[in-house]
């Protein structure tokens, strides 16, 4: 629903300029970032920071805290969108170029319609959505060859395939967070998932021997920079922005970060990061974006109810036809009301409920 007062042009403007750099350039700094700290540690002080200023400033202002329940909601998935999808982004960057972590993990809504198809069976797979898949998977598959290099230095696979499963644990997270129990406030349900994220990053971290032969003194003021600089800009900036934009612009305006971040991460990782764009990436970049545009305008119809529903339908029907059979013939008749007339008071009343 539109709100009646427009907000300040320059307000909307700034938001989106938000979302659209902000966020597209993160993919850089986790880049700089996981060259002095290890990649789970660093998503780990990211989220978890982030998350704690948050927290305490919806409290701040009068936010209720998450139940037991919605905490443990937030926990399962902080599991699929922290650990899963930024731990491997975070470790993926290590061997991936940040331009081309941002173009795989553009294929999120891709698979976040496999899942709608597949498991919720809440759309249906038509030409339109099915062409789109087949472009997303041939802008991936570009992306990753060694055979269509152009020149280009070919990715390690490693990073490649840590990038497809955590653009698919994203998927599984929006399948998940409908059949889950949050916090009815979007604000501190993302605030209760970066926080346990953070938690569970840290246990990942320990796991994995991450804090072994890391020395805090040997992080260089750039790697500080760059940490700062995800959770300030990117998490706090960039979240206070995009729960903006939801309140005063629709779900489409606000969706195109998706097309711009990625064009975003190559161009600043070309420039501020010194790394290679040829002809593959610009390839695999277009195809990806292409597909993730046509998804994202789709409009697929629901799928038809199973057939399994018509009996027990016509079975209701039936049955409301008969109580309404029992309670006319019960009732007292009425001077001067036709049998015509009365039949159609109840069709009145029947659809009304």
């Amino acid at each position: 629903m539109e709100p009646t007062v427009r907000p300040p042009t320059w307000k909307t403007l700034l938001a989106f300029s938000i979302i659209y750099f902000v966020w597209g350039s993160t993919f850089l700094a986790i880049r700089v970032g996981v060259r002095e700290v290890p990649p789970l540690l660093l998503a780990s002080m990211r989220f978890f920071i982030a998350g704690i200023v948050l927290f305490a400033w919806l409290r701040l202002k009068g936010t209720p805290s998450p139940s037991r329940r919605e905490w443990a909601a937030a926990s399962v998935l902080a599991v699929c969108i922290f650990v899963l999808d930024y731990g491997l982004l975070f470790w993926a960057e290590q061997r991936v170029p940040s331009g081309i972590a941002a173009v795989m993990l553009a294929t999120i809504p891709a698979f976040m319609a496999l899942s709608e198809i597949l498991f919720l069976r809440s759309q249906r797979l038509t030409l339109r959505l099915a062409f789109a898949l087949l472009v997303g998977i041939g802008g991936v598959s570009v992306l990753v060859s060694r055979s269509l290099g152009f020149g280009e230095v070919a990715i390690d696979p490693r990073g490649a395939v840590a990038l497809v499963v955590a653009a698919m644990s994203w998927s599984i997270a929006s399948v998940l967070t409908r059949k889950l129990t949050l916090p009815s406030s979007k604000a501190m349900s993302s605030a209760a998932q970066m926080l346990m994220g953070g938690i569970l990053l840290a246990l990942a971290a320990t796991i994995f021997r991450e804090f072994r032969g890391f020395h805090v003194q040997a992080v260089s003021r750039g790697a500080w920079f760059a940490l700062a600089y995800l959770i300030v800009a990117g998490s706090i900036v960039g979240f206070t922005a995009y729960v903006w934009l939801i309140h005063h612009e629709s779900p489409t305006k606000v969706g195109t970060y998706a097309y711009v971040n990625p064009v975003v991460a190559v161009i600043v990782g070309y420039f501020l990061g010194g790394e290679t764009v040829g002809p593959r990436t610009l390839l695999g970049t277009l195809l990806v974006l292409v597909s993730v545009v046509v998804i994202t305008t789709t409009r697929t119809p629901k799928p038809a109810a199973p057939p399994l529903m018509k009996p027990l339908q016509e079975l209701a029907d039936r049955e409301f036809r008969d109580r309404k059979v029992e309670r006319r013939a019960s009732r007292p008749p009425e001077v001067g009301r036709s049998e015509v007339r009365g039949e159609g008071a109840d069709r009145v009343s029947t659809s009304a409920i």
